[in-house]
């Protein structure tokens, strides 16, 4: 049960969790010396975890946040970059996000998190839907936390899940929510205690430690419980010739699932396998070894919600580029896939962060699914680096999505190469035409098997067109991968009356640039919004300007916030999102 201490706010009443949860809300003026002052409204929530912790979110809703009519909002997962300031919390920024707002672009409320700092923020779910939690993943901290967003542009904590409540895999990464409100999530690393975890349905899996291999996919309820921990290892195996451990588990495994994809229709989920991520965590001058970064896809049959089967392991194929090391072939390290929307296809796209590429199957659903690679960022590159210094090679492609009307590939870019210049690496987004590509169906003849297709793109006629790239790259901070890791469509339209609705078509993109600074691929801490037109023709909505700097995207390089003055943040998961009373 909760008690409201504020009636202005009118804030929904909800039944009461398992986990007891309290929300409390007060008014005061948020400031240190020297800083902005921001006069705020508090508005508090708590649950009790697993582990008999209160963990608490605390709103700081500025004035902006109570002005004008039905909003539209972008969220924003961010980590405080100071460890040292025990005041520098992890929190949401709530962003405004409504076009023609007076404070378009301004962070309108901070939703802070306690007790635990320090979590890596990582992601959210990739799409929100009306009456959905937001689920925000912590990598480091092997922690999940679930918000009731009904009262947007307050949150509400609503659970959290620990270590304790998944004990088969770490380092939650990517959500996504089912229509009954639950979720699915992948935990990219291994079991918290190495040796043998028995999920959920009995079975048992040998695993190397936290932050180590197999990883695992958990269903989650909308109040973060873990439903089911779901094994990702194929029982007996898989060639230790090219999945190797650190240290070594027998059986071997490549499963250490990232990006994170479901076709409620289809009865499917699809993972893709990263790294092995501990590997990552403490860069140094010793070559990382190219096998722990992976190849593979794997899909499950969600038909039991609870005891997915897993239907396939497949393999990404390498490509016609020469590279100095196979760590940077085609397909190693694949960062995420993306699966068409609409019920007449069934075709699924997946890229890789070291190769740099972009791969397609035509049916997911199949017990052997066959990968071709469809392009390489090197051509989205030459669009305005005709040097050929710019390739896909160790690229660092990332975010991945289907526009709602499979007509559009998104793909983001950090351009994360250590061998270039900083002031010559680039990041982008760019926009593929994939219409052609979809209609070949179950026989596609696009494949990117030349060195020519590389950088001018499939030769074929049934290959993607490359409609619009936006390049995205900071000049000033020293960092590596300043370029748009992670993104968010935005899938709401505003009728006439004030009311949004969902569409089939998106007309923004938002992208964050930001990493995962443990790895040594930190980013300059923007959020940048892009228009998007009929013809999937992208540009930066310049309007979407930084309050404080008064320059276009959102810098997180900043000192006060609504929660005081803390100095930076580090913006990794970004959704948009609207209030439910005005969403029909």
């Amino acid at each position: 049960m909760w008690r409201q201490h504020v009636p202005r706010l009118h804030l929904p009443r909800v039944a009461s969790l398992a986990a007891a949860l309290v929300l409390v809300a007060s008014t005061g003026l948020v400031a240190a010396p020297g800083s902005t002052a921001f006069a705020v409204t508090q508005v508090s929530s708590s649950v009790q975890g697993s582990d008999h912790r209160t963990y608490t979110a605390t709103n700081h809703l500025t004035a902006a946040a109570f002005r004008g009519g039905p909003r539209e909002w972008l969220l924003a997962w961010a980590g405080a970059a100071d460890a040292s300031n025990p005041a520098a919390k992890d929190f949401i920024a709530v962003i405004d996000a409504t076009r023609g707002s007076r404070t378009y672009g301004q962070v309108v409320n901070t939703v802070t998190l306690s007790p635990q700092r320090q979590n890596e923020p990582h992601h959210m779910q990739y799409i929100w839907h009306k009456g959905q939690r937001i689920f925000a993943a912590s990598i480091l901290s092997d922690t999940a936390y679930v918000f009731d967003s009904r009262s947007l542009p307050t949150l509400r904590l609503t659970g959290v899940n620990l270590p304790v409540d998944t004990p088969c895999g770490s380092a939650p990464d990517a959500f996504w929510s089912l229509r009954d409100g639950t979720a699915y999530a992948t935990y990219l690393g291994g079991p918290d205690i190495a040796g043998p975890c028995r999920y959920t349905n009995g079975q048992v899996r040998v695993g190397n430690g936290a932050n180590g291999s197999p990883g695992q996919v958990v269903r989650m309820s909308a109040d973060g419980r873990t439903l089911a921990e779901i094994p990702m290892a194929l029982p007996d195996g898989e060639d230790p010739a090219i999945c190797h451990n650190r240290p070594s588990i027998t059986p071997a495994t490549c499963a250490n699932p990232h990006g994170l994809q479901v076709r409620e229709d289809l009865n499917v989920l699809v993972a893709s396998d990263f790294a092995e991520l501990r590997s990552f965590l403490e860069p140094s001058d010793v070559e990382t070894d190219p096998l722990l970064l992976r190849t593979s896809i794997r899909v499950l049959d969600i038909t039991n919600r609870n005891n997915p089967k897993l239907r396939s392991v497949s393999y990404l194929p390498d490509g016609p580029r020469v590279d100095d090391s196979i760590a940077v072939n085609e397909n190693r390290m694949v960062m995420e896939n993306a699966l068409t929307n609409q019920r007449r296809h069934r075709g699924a796209f997946a890229s890789t962060m070291a190769g740099g590429s972009i791969f397609y199957t035509p049916d997911i659903t199949s017990r052997s699914p066959k990968w071709r690679e469809i392009f390489d960022d090197t051509a989205a590159y030459r669009r305005f680096d005709p040097t050929g210094v710019l390739t896909g090679s160790n690229a660092g492609g990332s975010w991945l999505q289907v526009t709602p009307d499979d007509r559009f590939l998104i793909h983001t870019v950090m351009g994360t190469d250590p061998r270039l210049p900083r002031d010559v690496t680039s990041g982008m987004v760019f926009v593929l035409d994939i219409q052609k590509l979809l209609a070949s169906g179950a026989n596609p003849a696009c494949n990117i098997d030349t060195i020519e297709e590389v950088a001018a793109g499939g030769a074929e006629s049934d290959c993607p067109a490359l409609t619009s790239v936006v390049p995205v790259a900071d000049k000033v901070t020293p960092n590596i991968g300043v370029g748009p890791h992670w993104g968010s469509q935005d899938m709401f339209t505003r009728d006439r009356n004030g009311f949004y609705r969902e569409a089939d078509h998106i007309e923004r993109v938002a992208t964050s640039n930001y990493f995962v600074a443990k790895t040594g691929l930190d980013g300059d801490h923007r959020i940048c919004m892009f228009d998007f037109d009929r013809a999937g023709v992208l540009s930066p909505d310049n309007a979407f300007r930084d309050e404080q700097t008064h320059q276009p995207c959102v810098s997180f390089n900043r000192q006060d916030w609504p929660h005081g003055s803390v100095g930076v943040a580090r913006p990794h998961g970004v959704l948009f999102v609207v209030s439910d009373k005005v969403l029909r």
